[in-house]
């Protein structure tokens, strides 16, 4: 009887089914978490085929693989220093700056990496003003709603914003609101309500990050137009 391909060892594969092989083919996103870790392993050791070795590694990974430390995975039993050390470094780069932090938590280091935390801004058709608090390390703490107003016009006040970040111990934060009516650009209330929070941010020692703008057709960041 044929052993399925996730039964099989590497060495019994052909080559072009072989995790780089196919990452070169078609791309990282048709493989499974197995392969993944199997095309950063690279080689087996005499006593474990890849595969199995990635098996293992995968069983510590639980709910928040990015704590893995250097030491957790050369306990894994053929993993020496090389694997592990592989492992480590591309968690630490996804954990910077694709995926989670130590708690599981999104990383925000640019604008876009907020977009999937408010997207359901988009087709709302009142105004929204919606507080991330950061730490220090960039990960988003808290997403609340401050204010929501009426069709194109929402008042928020400093105090309402930095109320909730002081309980969060926030070391930042950045604003997001929506324009229903599409457009894009900052109104002058937009940009002062932005400038009261970043002075208001300096007093406090929470910094204002950005202020981004969201619209069905795209968004604007306040900090990259250069006001704040």
């Amino acid at each position: 009887m044929q052993l399925p391909d996730t039964m099989k060892k590497m060495r019994d594969l052909p080559d072009a089914d072989r995790p780089r092989e196919k990452i070169a083919r078609n791309g990282a996103g048709v493989l499974t978490d197995r392969e993944l870790i199997a095309a950063i392993v690279g080689s087996g050791t005499r006593e474990k085929d890849v595969f199995e070795i990635s098996k293992e590694i995968l069983g510590h990974f639980g709910n928040n693989p990015g704590s893995l430390t250097f030491r957790d995975l050369i306990a894994i039993p053929g993993v020496g220093p090389t694997k592990a050390a592989q492992i480590a470094a591309c968690l630490e780069i996804g954990r910077r700056h694709f995926g989670k932090g130590e708690n599981g938590r999104t990383i925000v280091t640019r604008p876009e990496d907020v977009l999937p935390l408010v997207e359901m801004l988009r087709g709302k058709k009142q105004e929204y003003f919606i507080c991330l608090t950061l730490s220090g390390a960039g990960e988003v703490l808290e997403n609340r709603t401050v204010t929501v107003g009426l069709l194109n016009h929402s008042l928020v006040h400093p105090r309402e914003v930095y109320a909730d970040a002081i309980t969060d111990r926030a070391a930042s934060i950045i604003c997001v609101h929506n324009h229903p009516s599409g457009s894009l650009e900052p109104s002058d209330q937009d940009i002062a309500i932005t400038r009261q929070l970043a002075e208001a941010g300096g007093i406090l020692g929470i910094r204002l990050l950005d202020h981004i703008i969201i619209t069905k057709q795209g968004h604007l960041s306040m900090k990259e137009r250069g006001l704040i």
